[in-house]
């Protein structure tokens, strides 16, 4: 089982640089403890800072190994061929491999924000979606439909081809996944019950779409403490505070043979990644938490 991070905005700090600063942090962290991947994410006309995909990865890069990074981008919000040149952009700077996560999105102020349409969502998504494949293969791209753009190039293209992934919930967008050929990333939210259902499901249609699955990975926000008391206290503060909304039985927090267990039952339903995020907010917490990510990932590898 592979081991990534996914970097948020969200750190309660006002100055703009202190707050990248803890980013950049947490990704020379990530790389010290040798972890498998690195991401990050996508969010417009946010209430609060958000520090945008593309430059912020750029930068992050700078602090990353050869292993895989990568973006997501709400395809329905950008124009594809912007997409194609962004990716093709980061994958020339990435020393290892590219992965592009894909999501629908879903907060309607922000499709408002962005002038884009939250009811014909779907079908630009696999519009987006397919452009962005054929221009990164190097043809020349033509749309008409939900996008509108003629003969376009991508002349900056990956030395290697990039990966994508379908992050989906629903059980028809999880199939979209298969129908198309792409790797699948569960949501965070998932208890594990749920996980194990939905990684069924789409193993399932893969075989149905006569697919091979690539990577089966599922987001977890996690906190590996230096004890169980710890840990205890930490999903504590954050389950009373109603952290995201989650069910607390989707959330990870332990020590670090704690957490390796619970990423090994994920394994067992055939997840090949887990992508974290910290439930911890202070940043001498989180560096620690990931210095012992890299343990739990050595203990995996070991087993």
């Amino acid at each position: 089982m592979r081991i990534g991070v996914s970097l948020t905005s969200a750190h309660g700090v006002e100055d703009p640089r202190a707050c990248a600063r803890m980013i950049i942090e947490r990704a020379a962290a990530a790389r010290r403890a040798d972890l498998d991947s690195l991401f990050v994410g996508d969010h417009h006309a946010t209430p609060g800072p958000y520090y945008q995909n593309v430059p912020i990865m750029g930068r992050l890069l700078a602090e990353w190994s050869d292993k895989p990074a990568g973006c997501l981008f709400l395809l329905p919000l950008w124009n594809p061929v912007l997409v194609a040149e962004q990716v093709g952009t980061l994958a020339a700077i990435a020393q290892g491999r590219f992965i592009v996560q894909v999501g629908l999105g879903d907060d309607e102020a922000q499709f408002i924000a962005m002038g884009a349409s939250l009811k014909t969502r779907p079908s630009a998504f696999e519009e987006s979606l397919s452009a962005i494949r054929r221009l990164l293969a190097g043809e020349t791209v033509s749309a008409d439909n939900r996008f509108t753009f003629e003969n376009a190039r991508v002349a900056l293209r990956p030395a290697e081809p990039v990966d994508f992934w379908i992050g989906a919930t629903a059980n028809v967008a999880i199939d979209r996944a298969a129908r198309l050929g792409v790797a699948w990333l569960a949501s965070p939210g998932l208890i594990p019950a749920a996980a194990a259902a939905k990684s069924a499901i789409y193993r399932e249609r893969c075989l149905a779409h006569g697919r091979v699955p690539t990577a089966i990975a599922i987001r977890r926000d996690v906190y590996v403490a230096d004890s169980k008391a710890d840990a205890e206290a930490t999903l504590g503060r954050a389950v009373a505070k109603g952290y995201r909304g989650f069910d607390p039985a989707a959330l990870v927090a332990g020590d670090i043979e704690q957490v390796t267990e619970q990423f090994r039952a994920l394994g067992s339903m055939g997840y090949t990644d887990v992508i974290v995020r910290h439930l911890a907010e202070e940043q001498g917490e989180v560096l620690a938490s990931l210095e012992r990510l890299g343990a739990v990932r050595a203990a995996l590898a070991d087993s």
